[in-house]
């Protein structure tokens, strides 16, 4: 059986493999928060797109404990993680690339905002498309959608696209120093050994956990479908290199 500190030991080992892809990871969590914060309710309610093990939930709750925090991911074993975790968290299995997922979140009333971390670039660019327009129906008009990810300009801006990439990578090498550490592949060959993760991991095979690699990676994909979704204004709030904050606005 999974237990309550077996499952923040994982997620902590989740976060340090993370962090070496994101140096400035927790920084972006802050910036994030602190516009949710700046809506200037006390209580929003936030949907987590693709939440993982609810590393950015748990993060939004203890900053604004008033707040509603629905997690969403369509990964059995990482949900398992998050409400072994953090039962304070209402976490929900949803895969976002199937139609109607945002009416199955129930709501009582219009969400302040949708949050999302290094999860989206996962969706293919039609089905982020019919991901933005679907989120719109939920968010309440001004409400926002906060996308912290590696998006690239290349389509626009070739060389500074690179510049961005190169920034980035030197910023990793002074983190790391080039020290080893766990990596992706790393964490999860490790969490599918252990015995207690069994069924979640069988589960993974079925429950549209898997993807084809990173499918939207540019920033112009995903300002395009905003726009096309009706949210009105697009901007980086924050940036590292290509590790950026994308804000959008909803009409």
């Amino acid at each position: 059986m999974l237990t309550h500190d077996a499952a923040l030991e994982w997620i902590a080992r989740w976060d340090r493999q993370q962090e070496g892809y994101l140096p400035d990871r927790e920084e972006r969590f802050t910036v994030l928060i602190d516009a949710v914060e700046a809506l200037g309710r006390p209580d929003p309610l936030v949907i987590d797109l693709g939440c993982g093990p609810g590393s950015l939930s748990a993060r939004l709750l203890e900053r604004l404990p008033k707040a509603t925090v629905v997690s969403v991911d369509a990964d059995p074993l990482l949900l398992g993680l998050g409400r072994a975790a953090y039962p304070q968290l209402t976490f929900v299995a949803l895969d976002l690339r199937e139609p109607g997922w945002a009416a199955s979140l129930g709501l009582d009333r219009p969400a302040d905002a949708a949050v999302s971390t290094t999860a989206l670039h996962w969706i293919s660019e039609p089905d982020l498309r019919r991901v933005y327009a679907e989120l719109a129906t939920v968010l309440r008009p001004g409400g926002l959608l906060l996308n912290g990810d590696h998006s690239d300009s290349d389509d626009d801006t070739p060389a500074i696209a690179r510049l961005e990439r190169a920034v980035h990578d030197r910023q990793t090498e002074r983190a790391f120093g080039g020290e080893p550490h766990e990596d992706w592949r790393d964490w999860w060959d490790a969490i599918s050994a252990d015995p207690a993760f069994t069924e979640l991991n069988t589960a993974r095979t079925t429950a549209g956990a898997s993807h084809h690699g990173s499918e939207s990676h540019l920033l112009s994909q995903h300002v395009g479908a905003l726009r096309g979704a009706g949210f009105t204004e697009t901007g980086t709030i924050w940036q590292r290199g290509n590790n950026r904050l994308l804000c959008a606005v909803r009409g």
